[in-house]
């Protein structure tokens, strides 16, 4: 698990202070000065920060924020390149042009000493590598910023690849969410336009999604499951995993020798077949969210491999997703409304699957549904692009303060990233088309009567739940209410701009008596002459006519100010 703590005016502060100093000279040359002023850092490092530069070149001015967001997470290293990656399958998070922008972001960093292996092997396993294994390659054959991958054999002579850790990664980790978190932190108490997009639960979900990425036993298990799911499908391949030889830091598993899906030319060379390859790839990926619910989340090129055969062959799980079935169920409906053109329709599915914080004007949101449907669906079903679907999608859910949950962006984003593949494969695959049987099966797997015979029993199981559970409710709010332990909590909202104006009201009535008594009083004493006389009327009445006539400006002057007489 990663542990990070909150950090402190000092101590901590301190003890990471060249790291804070470089992430704020990062961010100020790629134009992000103001908001580091914003942020009030000197407090906190008060001193060396006057030493970074804050001058911005005219090429880095002439980029968008979101494109000067992905450099500098590119130039703070791969803790930020991770966060970068992750907040790009979060459209409840962060906004849609940041979303596309932070999807570019590459994870290639050089690698580690060979020395550094052999002492986690040893560390890990209480064995030296000649024991480990038959031979362990000294050069990695890829290297990312959490791990590096080795070939390797087996005692059995099987060929493995090896999946390493980097040395200290999650002290690293721990030290860059610690500063991520305290940035956070000043971002929601002095940035409001930051404030309304949560920092610190960003920091706080992306901790929780990097513990998951840096325990290789999670992601072991995701093989073994995807693995179950095609156990008998000989189209797709899943390479094994060595159980006994794999840990929280190390994953062994089968190596596989194939051609990366992109590559057209090795596969036109191994004489493989382009537009069987397309169609397995496509019912690879629709099988997993439409029939399993668990998928893979990162489907990009490098992570999948064509073997002998017209195999495909899924690399890397350590991004995964889950729709459940209600949510597979809601995706079909919003398919199936906007298909048959169905604006309300459409509109009240995607209040249901989205998240907001106030309901949208509803004649708006579906005039632009309206507008999103006739760009988009006036036109053949294999001209249309998932890929522009999923962004105008985004933009329009952004729009209308709609978050698109992470689950079911990762679901369309898979599809979108398979369908771009099955393009370059196979110009002519229509995506579209080849998705419809599995959304059909979804609907009409609501109405299989042991569906139907299912959801009845269900209802009814709750239904006799609550009739059980209803009376010996009743009888427990009766007994608190004998015992006087019943409590009523009223909590009001709107009521204190009307407290603040009658407080006003009030003051000003009590301000203008104290004046006219002061100038009823004030004449009195004149007229009676009271000494001491000045010219022959009284200095006492004098100065209250003075101080009468102050505090009357003063009210008038409130006044106006408030622009109401």
């Amino acid at each position: 698990m990663l542990s990070i703590r909150k950090i402190g005016i000092l101590g901590r502060t301190y003890r990471h202070l060249n790291r804070y100093r470089q992430i704020l000279g990062i961010l100020i040359s790629y134009g992000f000065g103001e908001i580091v002023d914003l942020l009030k850092i000197d407090q906190y490092l008060d001193i060396g920060l006057q030493m970074v530069s804050k001058n911005r070149t005219s090429r880095i001015e002439k980029l968008s924020r979101a494109e000067r967001v992905r450099m500098a997470i590119e130039d703070l290293g791969p803790t930020y390149i991770k966060l970068g990656q992750v907040l790009s399958t979060r459209p409840d998070l962060i906004p849609a042009d940041f979303v596309i922008e932070l999807s570019k972001l590459q994870d290639n960093v050089p690698a580690f000493d060979y020395r550094e292996v052999e002492k986690i092997i040893l560390s890990e396993f209480g064995a030296t590598v000649d024991e480990f294994v038959d031979g362990l390659e000294k050069t990695p054959i890829a290297s990312a910023s959490i791990a590096q991958v080795h070939r390797a054999y087996s005692k059995d002579g099987e060929v493995l690849a090896i999946k390493i850790q980097r040395p200290d990664i999650q002290r690293i980790i721990e030290v860059d969410l610690e500063i991520m978190l305290h940035l956070a932190t000043l971002m929601e108490r002095h940035i409001e336009e930051f404030a309304f997009h949560n920092p610190v639960k960003i920091v706080e979900e992306f901790a929780r999604v990097m513990g998951n990425e840096i325990d290789f036993t999670i992601e072991a298990a995701s093989m073994e499951r995807i693995a179950g799911m095609f156990l008998d499908d000989p189209t797709v391949y899943i390479p094994k995993v060595f159980r006994a030889k794999s840990s929280r830091s190390v994953l062994t598993m089968e190596f596989v020798d194939g051609i990366k899906i992109s590559d057209v030319n090795a596969i036109d060379a191994a004489g493989l077949d382009r537009k069987l390859i397309t169609v397995r790839g496509a019912d690879t990926c629709l099988k997993q969210i439409f029939h399993h619910g668990f998928f893979h989340a990162d489907p990009h090129p490098g992570n999948i491999y064509v073997l002998p055969g017209n195999v495909i062959c899924l690399l890397d799980f350590g991004m995964m997703g889950l729709v459940n079935r209600k949510t597979r169920e809601d995706f079909v409906d919003l398919v199936d409304s906007i298909v048959h053109q169905q604006e309300s329709r459409a509109v009240q599915v995607l209040l249901k699957i989205t998240e907001w914080d106030k309901e949208p004007n509803l004649r708006e949101f579906e005039k632009d549904v309206s507008e999103f449907m006739g760009q988009h669906l006036y036109k053949p079903l294999k001209d249309i692009n998932i890929g522009k679907l999923l962004q105008r999608l985004l933009e329009l859910a952004a729009t209308h303060r709609l978050r698109i949950p992470p689950d079911i962006f990762l679901m369309l984003k898979a599809i979108g990233t398979i369908e771009g593949i099955a393009l370059a494969l196979d110009p002519d695959f229509d995506m579209v088309a080849h998705a419809t049987p599995y959304i059909q099966k979804v609907k009409l797997a609501r109405l299989h009567p042991d569906r139907l015979a299912g959801d009845v029993l269900q209802m009814t199981s709750m239904m006799m739940g609550f009739m059980g559970q209803f009376p010996q409710d009743m009888l427990e709010i009766s007994r608190l209410i004998r015992q006087q332990k019943l409590t009523l909590r009223i909590e009001q909202t709107g009521l204190n701009t009307l407290m603040a104006t009658q407080d006003q009201t009030s003051n000003r009535i009590a301000f203008a008596i104290v004046i006219a008594a002061l100038i009823i009083g004030s004449a009195l004493i004149v007229i009676s002459k009271i000494p001491p006389l000045v010219y022959g009327i009284s200095f006492i009445g004098f100065i209250g006519f003075i101080t009468a006539a102050l505090m009357g400006v003063w009210l008038l002057t409130a006044i106006i100010r408030k622009g109401k007489l």
